[in-house]
């Protein structure tokens, strides 16, 4: 995520005082799958007892009315004995719920649990199926989720959560699946999301669209936009396609998409062979506050300029291949896309020097306490999209000088490659860096990450950064 312009040091400052929510209790029943996973930020998202391995999603949506009929099937397999179990789901009515085809009761609870009680408990180990139909007004969460466009249309876009705004899901960090989505809308409309587009058919006055994320992918990066969009097809030197998608009002952005090709080489000369079988981007026209990293395609806001689409698709490697295990570790994502926009394109593409950037920001900064007030290792919830952005950049260019550029570049492109299509810590890649330098990096770590205050000189200004 890249939100729109700096965030005051006012408003960090108000914002430090947020409280973390405390650790969901288990649940009482032990083959009843708990409500929540326990994430120190949002204890009840994600769900207990089963691991999802496949999601396809059937939608209907008549952008007049704003009525959207869905039926979302999720293929997945039991971890433990299971007499009844949770999604998360905020969506429209449901109207039936069925596993392994066989009728199950139903009921709705709390924000967005949905509770389900198959008609014949499961056991652990074994594949199942459920089905949830549901129907209704969808409701504009103006970038929280479901989002009605300004043309009539609308998009799905929000983090840390949107999926559960227009279909049923275990929405964690810790449970990807592959994906895929069947839209049908009016015949004069576009449907975009995920991966690949296996069908665009119309049928009188109605158009169908698929499309299939081959490759595992979280709930909030998952995403379908409908509007009266115009395309641009291009194509990697690999074969790899990129489709990308303009909403009326956005077509400024057609110049900037152009250079996707020569982005995505240069982020794959970084970090590795670029991880999914697509790409492109999904130009909205609406007042959003935020452009996202969705998988494949990310949703761009009409302020969009060419640092936020290095940004997103930086994200590709850090967010989307490589995720989260708790949001309390949200600096690997957002430290490294801001990092590669901010710092490594400028220097490598338009040869700043970005060493008297960092000694610039830093100087300025060094007596504003409120900038060093949210630590980047553990944010706290609604902190988590802060300090990332602003002190991530700092963070990683102190380390590539601690380490030097053939240790720093060499490190992370292994780190992500190890964890490619799964998930990583904060605590996991200082081990992992500790493990590539003969310096105890402790003390660094623990300034940069753990502390309040700006880091002792030693770290603030290693390899020559005093100039």
């Amino acid at each position: 995520m890249r939100l729109s312009g700096w965030i005051s040091a006012a408003v960090v400052g108000a914002l430090v005082t947020a409280a973390v929510p405390a650790a969901a209790e288990p649940p009482p029943d032990p083959i009843t799958g708990s409500s929540g996973l326990g994430d120190p930020y949002y204890p009840e998202d994600g769900n207990g007892g089963y691991d999802v391995r496949h999601y396809d999603v059937t939608i209907d949506y008549d952008p007049p009315s704003h009525q959207l009929t869905g039926s979302t099937r999720i293929d997945a397999v039991s971890t433990q004995p299971l007499r009844a179990f949770n999604l998360d789901f905020a969506g429209p009515d449901v109207r039936v719920v069925s596993v392994n085809n066989l009728p199950a009761a139903f009921h709705r609870n709390g924000a967005h649990e949905l509770t389900v009680t198959p008609l014949l408990p499961l056991l652990p180990g074994l594949p199942f199926t459920v089905t949830v139909d549901y129907a209704g007004p969808a409701v504009d969460t103006e970038g929280e989720g479901w989002t009605f466009a300004p043309s009539g249309g609308a998009f799905a876009a929000g983090e840390p959560h949107s999926a559960t705004t227009w279909y049923p899901l275990n929405d964690t960090p810790l449970d990807k699946a592959t994906f895929a989505l069947h839209a049908t809308v009016p015949a004069e409309w576009e449907v975009v999301s995920n991966g690949l587009r296996t069908q665009d058919v119309v049928q009188g006055e109605r158009r169908t669209v698929s499309w299939e994320a081959r490759q595992p992918v979280l709930g909030y990066l998952t995403t379908v936009a409908i509007d009266k969009f115009s395309f641009l097809d291009q194509q990697r030197a690999d074969g790899t396609p990129l489709i990308s998608a303009f909403a009326p009002g956005a077509e400024r952005n057609r110049e900037t998409e152009q250079r996707l090709p020569e982005i995505l080489d240069f982020i794959e000369s970084l970090y590795g062979p670029y991880p999914f079988d697509s790409s492109g981007g999904i130009y909205v026209d609406a007042d959003i506050m935020f452009s996202l990293e969705t998988q494949t395609r990310p949703i761009y806001a009409p302020w969009t300029d060419l640092p936020t689409v290095v940004h997103e698709l930086a994200h590709q490697w850090w967010g989307d291949s490589v995720s989260v295990r708790q949001w309390s570790d949200i600096c690997l994502n957002e430290c490294f896309a801001s990092y590669t926009a901010d710092y490594l394109w400028p220097e490598h593409k338009e040869g700043k020097d970005v060493d008297q950037q960092y000694r610039e920001t830093v100087q300025q900064y060094l007596g504003n306490n409120e900038f060093w007030q949210i630590p980047l290792g553990n944010p706290g919830a609604g902190t988590e999209f802060t300090s990332v952005y602003y002190r991530g950049p700092l963070f990683l260019h102190a380390l590539r000088k601690q380490l030097g550029d053939d240790v720093f570049f060499a490190a992370v492109r292994e780190f992500n490659a190890r964890h490619v299509y799964g998930n990583a810590s904060m605590p996991e890649f200082r081990t992992f860096v500790q493990s590539k330098s003969p310096t105890d990096l402790t003390g660094f770590f623990d300034a940069w990450l753990d502390q309040t205050a700006p880091p002792p000189p030693e770290y603030l200004f290693p390899g020559g950064l005093r100039g």
